[in-house]
């Protein structure tokens, strides 16, 4: 193994706890939404409980590109080391609002500052990753981020126990730990490329440059539709479970995340193998393995909507996590094929800007079809409808030759 391997590797394995950290401290608060709602009665409604959640996604979205377009110019590893450190401060800061208005602040904080981290973090693993291992290195990435939603489901027994605001200080105090380490031992890539030129290009000429791309554009559209169902999924299937099945909270949580987030760490691992094995082959290799997982996605939305009992939600949960898994995971993989290495950051930026605001909308509106009792086969029979759509939008992108 060379001295570049394994410095490509350290690089993932340093950011393993981050991105654990970063989804589980994000996570909790769907685990936990019942003590939550108990202890801060000013929220009040689910329509509340949804616009809180959709807060979050809206400050993050907006603030994605800027993440990375900072992380292009200035660097991926300040930008990475930064985020982490400040999203724990504000994690910390949440076990003491009393208010749902405190609640918004610190969610809006926290938007702020994790926006700036996964971009980063996967163009510094592209980076590192030219190639043969790009989608295994990404994938493994993303099943820290798995990991991270499975710890955070279990936060629904921590809530029942040492009580919500317990788990929020323990999380925040662990990332403002790891930061130093962090900053002292993560490296940039030796050769970020020849494209370096482009770090200094201005955020208008970046944005153009994009937008004129019509791969990434029609990847931006793939990127967002199958995002819908994700973050009720992910936001919204322990409240789910607890109401439609009688079960407790402890018990939700944990069914809604460890499911479907196990099934996913499967998923990104062969689905990592299968997509740089199969690019070695065809240059729309990736692209292909990424449509098999959003094509285990249409009936796995479709199955969560009309589940009639535990088990039967529990198995379109692994399906979906499989599925998630593979189109996950190849996503970054994608976007180095049609965007040049000095944009990649930035273009991950625009990419969530766009999916996550319409999360943020669909976090929102799901809260309030289910304050208008709207059944929840109608609803997810729609996110189908979007995943459908998407393995055509995928289809369609081709990559530019020479990245």
């Amino acid at each position: 193994m060379t001295a570049a391997t394994r410095l490509a590797w350290l690089a993932v394995v340093l950011l393993l706890p981050v991105a654990l950290l970063n989804y589980l401290d994000r996570q909790m608060l769907a685990a936990m939404k019942f003590s939550v709602m108990e202890d801060i009665p000013t929220i009040g409604t689910e329509a509340n409980w949804g616009r809180m959640l959709g807060q979050f996604k809206w400050v993050y979205a907006f603030l994605s590109p800027v993440g990375g377009y900072l992380a292009d110019r200035f660097g991926r590893r300040p930008t990475i080391c930064l985020s982490l450190f400040v999203w724990s401060a504000v994690t910390w800061a949440t076990a003491h609002v009393t208010t749902y208005e405190g609640l918004l602040l610190t969610r809006s904080l926290m938007g702020t500052s994790e926006a700036f981290y996964i971009p980063a973090a996967l163009a510094l693993v592209a980076d590192h990753h030219p190639g043969r291992t790009r989608s295994r290195a990404v994938g493994m990435h993303q099943m820290a981020i798995y990991c991270g939603v499975i710890a955070g489901g279990f936060s629904g027994y921590v809530a029942d126990g040492p009580g919500w605001r317990w788990a929020f200080l323990a999380c925040g105090l662990a990332g403002m730990a790891y930061a130093l380490p962090l900053t002292l031992l993560l490296r940039e890539a030796p050769a970020r490329s020849a494209d370096s030129a482009a770090e200094r290009v201005s955020v208008a000429r970046a944005t153009r440059e994009l937008l004129a791309n019509g791969s990434f554009v029609l990847l931006v559209l793939y990127f967002t539709l199958p995002a819908l169902a994700g973050w009720v999924v992910r936001d919204w299937m322990p409240a789910i479970l607890k109401q439609e099945f009688g079960i407790s909270q402890g018990l939700a949580g944990v069914s809604a995340t460890l499911y479907w987030q196990g099934a996913a760490i499967a998923g990104a691992l062969l689905g990592g193998i299968l997509a740089d094995r199969w690019a070695q082959r065809n240059a729309r290799g990736r692209i292909y393995t990424s449509a098999i997982g959003m094509a285990l996605l249409v009936p796995a939305i479709a199955g969560m909507g009309h589940a009639g009992t535990l088990a039967a939600a529990a198995a379109f949960l692994v399906l979906f996590g499989l599925g998630w898994g593979f189109f996950d995971g190849n996503n970054m993989p994608i976007l180095c094929q049609v965007v040049r290495p000095g944009l990649r950051a930035t273009g991950y930026g625009l990419m969530n800007l766009v999916s996550i605001s319409c999360g943020g909308f669909a976090d929102w509106g799901f809260g309030a079809l289910r304050d208008a009792r709207v059944p929840l086969g109608t609803t997810f029979g729609l996110f189908a409808c979007a995943a459908a759509l998407s393995v055509v939008l995928v289809l369609l992108i081709r990559p530019r030759p020479g990245l």
